[in-house]
């Protein structure tokens, strides 16, 4: 393992300043697993909560796991955790859900998690209903990239896949991401056999000439989809040839970047990513550790339980600890999922992680 350079904020003179802020300055070194994977991506889920009924996620709508009056990771436990993935070589932050722009003190959680110099990208993925509303507070408040989930470019099924007929307020909302200032936005397609696999030169037209990247999400099962994944689970080989055959590009892939293979075409603004977990060695490049809502540490998507950091987030100058615990849990991480097996481990569904 290396160790990772404190922030430039906690250099020289300003240093004393630095810890008064954030803490202990950390010497824990870069979390690393028993597979030399290094880990410089947290997926931090905020919230459960979703107010959409996705057929593939929630079609019942939001079930709350657990006791009913479980809280959330308030603003100050999710300061003292992405602070010490930041002193551990973490430079990349996603704020999941659920939807997590249902927490009222969304643009507050954002200002919170870059306060931290070294957490280099903050990004969210929504379902876009607040970001017409909302999307130029977000960035003012430090939010450097967005994801906005959009199963289809037919209002009608997106109403069917989402169980809200909000199309044209999500697509408003990406105009408003532009006007805001984003150069790029991202935009997640959960890809189905016989709903949405035969619409890729529709997708391509869309985003010809828009600095979009449209990614494919291969269709995962999970403990609640297991029939809808026999139905409706395909390759996104198959979008992966056409693309190659139309002369598009794969690109490489920096170390915090996610898990898509981004793809580019000189005759389209727009990129194209596939994510496709049931590809052979697609754990191989795992780069992202994933905190729950409630403060648990999830190695796996798809992993059987979670390791609890909730009394350690309690109040500051538990930083080592904390780190110390990652650290710990990182020699049970496996080498892979077991998804080929039909093995979703615990997640019932993808809010109660953070997908």
């Amino acid at each position: 393992m290396v160790s990772w350079p404190q922030p430039s904020s906690c250099q020289g003179a300003e240093r004393n300043d630095c810890i008064s802020r954030f803490g202990k300055v950390s010497t824990v070194s870069q979390f690393t697993d028993n597979f030399a994977r290094r880990f410089y991506y947290l997926r931090l889920s905020i919230t459960d909560v979703c107010n959409f009924r996705c057929t593939y996620c929630l079609p019942d709508g939001y079930q709350p796991q657990g006791t009913q009056n479980k809280s959330f990771l308030t603003l100050d436990e999710i300061r003292r955790v992405t602070r010490a993935f930041a002193a551990a070589g973490t430079e990349k932050v996603r704020l999941t859900g659920g939807e997590p722009s249902m927490r009222r003190d969304f643009t507050d959680i954002i200002a919170a998690v870059r306060e931290n110099d070294a957490i280099r990208q903050l990004a969210v993925t929504t379902n876009g209903y607040r970001l017409q509303r909302d999307v130029a507070r977000w960035r003012a408040a430090g939010l450097t990239a967005l994801n906005v989930s959009i199963d289809s470019l037919d209002a009608r099924q997106f109403h069917a896949i989402t169980g809200q007929d909000k199309f044209d307020l999500v697509m408003r909302g990406i105009d408003a991401a532009f006007d805001a200032g984003f150069s790029k936005v991202k935009v997640n397609t959960v890809l189905m056999r016989d709903v949405n696999h035969q619409s890729l030169e529709t997708f391509l037209d869309w985003i010809r000439s828009r600095p979009i990247q449209l990614r494919f999400i291969e269709l995962m099962e999970t403990g609640d989809g297991g029939t809808l994944f026999r139905q409706h689970h395909i390759s996104g080989a198959v979008i992966r040839d056409q693309l190659i055959q139309q002369g598009w590009v794969l690109q490489a892939r920096a170390r915090s970047d996610g898990p898509a293979q981004v793809f580019r075409h000189e005759d389209y603004q727009g990129e194209i990513g596939l994510i496709m977990p049931y590809e052979k060695e697609f754990c191989a490049s795992c780069n992202r550790l994933r905190v729950s809502a409630t403060g648990n540490l999830h190695l796996c998507l798809f992993g059987d339980g979670g390791v609890s950091l909730r009394d350690l987030l309690a109040h500051d100058g538990q930083q080592e600890a904390l780190q110390a615990r990652i650290a710990a849990s990182l020699a049970t991480k496996k080498q892979t999922h077991f998804l080929h097996q039909g093995n979703t481990g615990i997640t019932q569904n993808l809010s109660f992680i953070g997908g």
